[in-house]
């Protein structure tokens, strides 16, 4: 091969590359939670990668030919730019916006015009930048080889109780809607709530002061679903958690003890978000599959109705007895940044205005299971507060003893259908990592159950106005404290 050949294949090669991979390391790094499963390797390799050398390598062919040598030197110089800010842009906003890759392509021209004898230069600069994000990505890496399940180990048998009693089981999840005893004070001030007087009527037993030990939707949910503490991997990620994901809906303690008790497992959801990181799936049937799941995607824009879903489960016959999580992305927590921040006071009129929303849809879906299935035991339970009273969502990395803000993080709406009765054991039910080994024991007729139950504690890693690490900040009895783990 001639080295004028060889320096101009070796030249596309890199800028090919360099278009993609730092675009690639920038994205992974930046969500490795929602990406960390090989079809997603897979598929930004693809993507990234080998797209770009298929498409550099043949329009370089192409503009090698004579009719095109006029601007051949133009054509590498512009691929290369103009796949590598397409590729930020898809990155940095999932989705395809027309105006933005009108501009990429204008940009792409005029360095292409003006700036093609630097393109060594650009392509260099490209790979440092990839080099850094794969720095900020080495953590996460070294973390996913280092993980062990060994934390999910359950203390007793639990995972063999056997069911005495076997009604469906109906766990409705709305996000973010802080306990009604929480409602009233603090800085929500709602002293009347629609939801809240229509169970009453329908003669749900409320839990007050019910809060979550942990803060966001993924590490309560894993500590829920495996009855036991995380405490976040030890790591300063509160909003995500390793595998966070696969816990939740892969083949977890919860779903294990259900399968082995004869029971089918049914995941409704209005959106994917649980789904993103395509996790292997421990539910029988769902409304949603992971091939509905974009790979690039937060899994919160798609939107399917709970109510439709359930209407047709109804109406297909059923032998087993049924669990259900039903999971309701309102009404949420305010706003995550900073940056996005409209106040406290106007980020606390816009939850309101949600949970107003929220309330309708729930009483729908509690009549249409009251009305369907009169023996289920309905639970709603949140998986966290809504945040208000705090500017922003992340403001909880901040070191605070304030009761009131640390239970609009916590505080979770817990509201509980028991058709046969109150159980005996009621008052033991105060968080969340607690509740599932109390239903069971529910369920089994079996108190010594309770007798391994996880601490009560409300955990939180702390960024600022402390040393850095994941503190307890409500202890057993719900008092307000401040130790690291």
């Amino acid at each position: 091969m001639k080295p004028k050949i060889k320096r101009s294949l070796t030249i596309s090669l890199l800028a090919a590359v360099a278009a993609g991979l730092y675009p690639l390391l920038f994205y992974v790094s930046n969500n490795y939670t929602l990406v960390n499963s090989w079809s997603h390797l897979g598929y930004f390799i693809g993507v990234f990668l080998v797209a770009p050398l298929f498409i550099f390598f043949i329009l370089k062919a192409i503009a090698s030919l004579q009719l095109f040598q006029k601007i051949e030197i133009f054509v590498l110089p512009f691929l290369n730019v103009f796949f590598f800010l397409f590729f930020l842009k898809t990155a940095l906003f999932a989705g395809f916006q027309l105006w933005m890759v009108f501009g990429i392509g204008v940009l792409a021209v005029l360095v292409a015009l003006f700036l093609h004898n630097y393109l060594l230069k650009i392509v260099v600069f490209q790979l440092l930048l990839a080099v850094v994000a794969g720095f900020y990505l080495i953590p996460d890496i070294f973390q996913q080889l280092q993980y062990s399940k060994k934390w999910m180990e359950q203390p007793d048998a639990i995972t063999q109780v056997q069911f005495k009693k076997k009604p469906n089981v109906y766990l409705i999840q709305p996000d973010g809607y802080v306990n009604f005893s929480e409602l009233k004070k603090g800085f929500y001030k709602q002293k009347d709530n629609e939801l809240e007087h229509f169970l009453q009527q329908e003669n749900f037993t409320f839990y007050p002061n019910f809060r979550s030990n942990y803060a966001s939707t993924l590490t309560s949910n894993s500590s829920l679903f495996t009855m036991k503490h995380h405490y976040y991997l030890r790591t300063i990620k509160f909003t995500e958690m390793l595998d966070a994901r696969n816990i939740i809906m892969g083949n977890n303690p919860v779903l294990s003890i259900f399968k082995s008790n004869g029971y089918t497992t049914n995941f409704l959801a209005e959106s994917p978000y649980l789904l993103v990181n395509k996790p292997k799936m421990g539910y029988d049937t769902s409304n949603y599959i992971t091939k509905d799941v974009g790979y690039i995607t937060t899994g919160l824009k798609e939107k399917k109705d709970i109510v439709a879903g359930l209407t047709t489960y109804f109406e297909n016959p059923h032998t087993n007895p049924t669990f259900h999580f039903i999971e309701i992305f309102e009404p949420g927590h305010i706003v995550v940044d900073q940056s996005n921040s409209e106040g406290i006071e106007k980020e606390r009129q816009k939850w309101i205005k949600k949970l107003d929303e929220t309330n309708t849809k729930l009483i729908e879906i509690v009549s249409l299971i009251k009305e369907k299935d009169p023996n289920g035991i309905l639970i709603i339970l949140a998986d966290h507060g809504g945040f208000v009273g705090l500017e922003y969502m992340h403001q909880a990395y901040q070191k605070t003893q304030n009761r009131d803000e640390l239970y609009s993080i916590f505080g979770a709406n817990l509201a509980i259908y028991w058709p046969e009765g109150v159980p005996e054991h009621n008052d033991r039910i105060k968080t969340t990592v607690n509740f599932f080994r109390n239903l069971y024991s529910y369920l089994g007729e079996d108190a010594s159950l309770l007798n391994h139950l996880q601490e009560e504690g409300s955990y939180v890693p702390i960024l600022h106005g402390a040393i850095k690490g994941v503190y307890e900040v409500l202890d057993e009895q719900g008092k307000v404290v401040f130790k690291k783990r």
